[in-house]
């Protein structure tokens, strides 16, 4: 029974995430080619450039989620012990110098 199930879901999976990238790549064609030029002289873009810049953004700022380049580093650090905190502070303070850890999330 699963079997047949992931039959039908592989590959409407795929074909969401040739959409989503067709139809993204298209939007942010058009918000650039519409706003950039008028506003800063900048050259209109083709469909193919604008599917790179959308990969780009998803891989820099994490899509959607909001998460970003620091979301799971973020957790890891929480899930931490002191002694842990300490020693891999220890360890990048030998590597690159100062060591800033990830700032603490706001509890409620």
């Amino acid at each position: 029974m699963m079997r047949k199930k992931w039959f039908f879901i592989a590959p409407l999976a795929i074909v969401a995430m040739v959409a989503f990238a067709a139809l993204g790549g298209e939007v942010v064609r058009l918000l650039w080619n519409w706003l950039l030029p008028a506003l800063f002289g900048w050259r209109q873009i083709t469909f193919w450039q604008a599917v790179g810049l959308l990969a780009l953004c998803r891989i820099l700022f994490g899509g959607v989620s909001g998460r970003g380049f620091r979301g799971p580093g973020r957790r890891r650090w929480e899930k931490m012990t002191p002694e842990e905190r300490e020693k891999f502070r220890e360890r990048m303070g030998s590597r690159c110098g100062h060591f800033e850890p990830p700032a603490a999330s706001p509890t409620a």
